[in-house]
């Protein structure tokens, strides 16, 4: 057996920008791992050999950095260019050669921002099970009146898809990660199709289509707030599996992601739900909690960091508070004892002047 999947990265990231001013969102950081290298991992353990990544947006900087990471990993990763958007089922099509037809085996698809435990052996063995021709993971949330339901069976076999229902139909929502028989590509137009409201619903309809509930937690990662929530999910998630990769350090409360050359301070207070990129520099007496700072900052002495995202190589000055849902993007300088909440700061830019506005953009 030969397995194959698919990664969705032609979006553009606007979502999560400033951030993706500087990379494809695929290659942000997230606990100072790429969020499509955590993908790539998870598809490696289960035994993946082959992936295709459906690339527009940054393309020769994902098969840059990618194709290092195939070599190191002993696999195989392609990349199936998008010039125009092709939706989330027409990529397929464009990558039908890639997918080679003649192989029997199922494979894997995914959107890249989805953070989970990505139990995928179990996904494929669910999937050879029950013999037909597709699976979704599925995801438990509070109010499905928000999402596009996904209404099954016991055994698995889903009946329909009911978008925002105002009546309670159920509480499981498509969680993004999908396995598939290889002649779902023979249902998909070459031109720009949804996969969720088009191919879907067709297979449904055939009884082709079955659900799996995903153990664990699951996220969408893909805008600051929720970057946020899944950091902290994937913290705690660590924790209870006993990683080693969580902080053991004296001046560290709670769940923290800390990279080795990290330099901090004294008196500072760190965590939790924190996670410290390489290379970066915190003074003296700073307080940081539910945050993460990215790789090259520094943080000056006696600042408050609260529910932000400081990016690659910005600069606090001393005694800055941030806090409501800060990012900044990379190389972002904060004068000094400036208070700056619920804003977004470009790339290179310099905040000179205190920002209370709620959802405030510096561009």
């Amino acid at each position: 057996m030969v397995l194959k999947a698919v990664i969705l990265v032609g979006g553009y990231g606007t979502r999560l920008r400033p951030l993706t001013f500087s990379k494809p969102k695929p290659l942000v950081e997230f606990l100072n791992h790429s969020i499509v290298k955590h993908q790539i991992d998870a598809l490696v353990a289960a035994g993946v050999q082959h992936i295709i990544l459906c690339v527009s947006y940054h393309a020769q900087q994902l098969e840059d950095e990618l194709g290092v990471y195939a070599e190191k990993l002993g696999i195989t990763i392609d990349f199936s260019l998008e010039d125009v958007p092709m939706g989330t089922a027409g990529p397929l099509v464009l990558a039908k050669d890639l997918l080679d037809m003649e192989d029997p085996d199922p494979f894997f698809m995914l959107n890249a921002d989805v953070t989970c435990e990505y139990p995928f052996q179990e996904l494929l063995d669910f999937h050879t099970n029950h013999g037909h021709e597709g699976t979704i993971f599925v995801t438990k949330v509070e109010d499905p009146s928000k999402y596009g339901v996904v209404v099954a069976e016991e055994n698995g076999e889903i009946q329909r898809f009911v978008e925002k229902p105002k009546v309670f139909v159920g509480d499981k929502i498509n969680a993004g990660m999908y396995i598939f028989n290889k002649n779902i590509v023979n249902r998909i137009p070459n031109k720009p199709t949804s996969i969720e409201r088009v191919i879907f619903p067709a297979m449904a309809a055939e009884k082709e289509l079955y659900r799996m509930i995903l153990p664990g937690f699951w996220m969408d990662i893909g805008q600051p707030p929720d970057y946020l929530i899944g950091q902290c999910l994937k913290l705690e998630s660590m924790r209870q599996h006993g990683s080693d990769a969580l902080s053991k350090r004296g001046d560290v409360e709670g769940n923290c992601v800390i990279a080795d050359d990290v330099s901090i301070g004294g008196q500072c207070m760190i965590g939790p739900d924190v996670v410290i990129g390489p290379g970066v520099v915190i003074g003296n007496c700073v307080r940081l909690e539910r945050c993460t700072i990215m790789a090259g900052a520094r943080i000056g002495n006696g600042c408050y960091v609260s529910n932000a995202i400081v990016g690659w190589k910005s600069n606090l000055g001393p005694w800055c508070r941030l806090q409501d849902l800060v990012v900044l993007g990379e190389d972002v300088t904060i004068k000094p004892e400036r208070f700056i909440r619920s804003t977004r700061v470009c790339p290179h830019k310099g905040v000179k002047a205190d920002q209370f506005e709620s959802n405030h953009v510096i561009i």
